[in-house]
């Protein structure tokens, strides 16, 4: 009967009636089998990319830029002519002071701008599943989104704009000037991870980008970002 449920792991075909799945004690398996991003993962539709280790020193990595010259600190370029939505599941930021006087980047908002058909940068993101940038996908090969983390925003037509706050920080919080002492050093690495869980998605043509509202002076950030891939 269907309305059973069967004590241990099993491993079932797509299309498969299917009893659920039990402890030894009797009780039903819901959600602790595996990790809340495993089952997509598994079927190769998430992906990751973002930024090594990158000084953020610069105007092109805040809100006063908003053209071509834009770059972002977590960017995401998902081209015009694809089928599928990117659906933001996590993203990552690290965030280094570099030197002993540091001003801050002030609190850090996300950007977006839609029907983008002519970026021309960005790199492949890897396969959470494969490890690749080749292989997995809901096509079986790499994803055609691109990765534009750290790289100016070349060929974007009219401007990106700030959308929301972002919960991502890090680094010296001041906009002021700071001077660290041997005795009294600023804050160090710093890392936050905002949780969207499908709460936000790239349709085809769009660009998201997480910017700075301050250019920051001797800080350096890593950045990551976590997607699903799905049809249109």
């Amino acid at each position: 009967m269907l309305n059973n449920i069967r004590t241990g792991i099993q491993n079932n075909a797509d299309s498969q009636d299917i009893v659920a799945r039990a402890g030894k004690q009797g009780d039903a398996i819901v959600s602790e089998l595996h990790g809340r991003f495993y089952e997509q993962n598994y079927r190769g539709n998430v992906f990751r990319a973002g930024m090594t280790l990158t000084s953020i020193s610069n105007a092109t990595f805040t809100t006063a830029t908003t053209g071509a010259t834009a770059t972002p600190i977590i960017g995401l370029y998902n081209p015009i002519t694809s089928a599928v939505n990117c659906v933001i599941l996590q993203a990552t930021l690290g965030i280094t002071v570099t030197a002993l006087q540091a001003t801050g980047a002030g609190p850090f908002v996300w950007m977006v701008g839609t029907l983008q058909s002519a970026i021309s940068t960005g790199s492949a993101p890897f396969n959470a599943r494969s490890l690749s940038t080749t292989s997995g996908g809901i096509n079986g090969s790499g994803s055609v989104v691109k990765n534009v983390s750290g790289v100016a925003l070349t060929g974007l037509s009219g401007a990106i704009a700030v959308a929301f706050g972002s919960a991502l920080g890090g680094g010296s919080y001041s906009n002021a000037a700071l001077l660290g002492t041997a005795a009294g050093f600023q804050t160090g690495m710093v890392g936050f991870v905002e949780n969207f869980d499908g709460s936000l998605i790239v349709p085809p043509g769009g660009v998201i980008a997480l910017m700075a509202t301050t250019t920051p002076v001797a800080h350096s950030a890593a950045s990551g970002l976590i997607w699903e891939e799905v049809n249109v």
